[in-house]
């Protein structure tokens, strides 16, 4: 008994520094050499301050940007709080909700079927894509505010499209961030139009 505990003991010890330590600061080591920029979160860097990750989805609601898909983590957007609303299909609230982000979708382009993405909420909260059909969806709004052509517009969402991983994985996808800080960069807008 005193030799079995003993293995049981020494065991422990051997697996906790192996797989406690060595494997996730060899696995760590490896990433942050082969893949540095994916380890360390893809984040983007704009002025020489992050402004976010290309991975991680955020809010915008002015009328001169791309808007994400809807968040339910927390308050939207919420990163102590990430997940899904969990409401059911029949569910009376959710019913409710994506009725009336339809009819609010709706003031930019009446009558005009509304993309499911941008009523409809990803599983984490932070999905940082939306569809090419949700973004062309915004972009008659968007050329407005920005005081330039519909085509100019479109031009810079082509160039922001993804296609399918592999030419098989996925959906093809547009980054809202990416495709908003290009936004600003090329049409900029005026400061009084900014802080409405």
């Amino acid at each position: 008994m005193k030799k079995n505990l003993l293995t049981a003991v020494l065991m422990t010890i051997a697996t906790t520094i192996l797989f406690g330590l060595v494997y996730p600061l060899v696995v760590t080591g490896l990433a942050q050499v082969l893949f540095p920029k994916q380890a360390n979160g893809q984040l983007i860097q704009k002025d020489g301050k992050t402004v976010g990750s290309r991975i991680i989805g955020q809010g915008f609601s002015g009328p001169a940007y791309f808007h994400s898909r809807p968040s339910a983590a927390g308050n939207g957007y919420d990163s102590a709080n990430s997940g899904g609303s969990n409401l059911g299909p029949t569910n009376q609230k959710l019913i409710d909700r994506v009725k009336n982000d339809v009819s609010s979708a709706q003031t930019d382009n009446p009558g005009k079927s509304v993309p499911i993405d941008l009523v409809t909420t990803s599983a984490s909260g932070f999905d940082p894509h939306i569809t090419p059909a949700a973004a062309d969806f915004q972009v008659l709004r968007i050329a407005k505010e920005r005081g330039t052509s519909v085509e100019q517009i479109r031009t810079i969402l082509g160039k922001h499209t993804e296609a399918r991983q592999l030419g098989v994985l996925g959906e093809p996808r547009v980054n809202v961030l990416e495709l908003n800080l290009e936004l600003d960069e090329r049409y900029p807008m005026k400061r009084s139009a900014r802080s409405q």
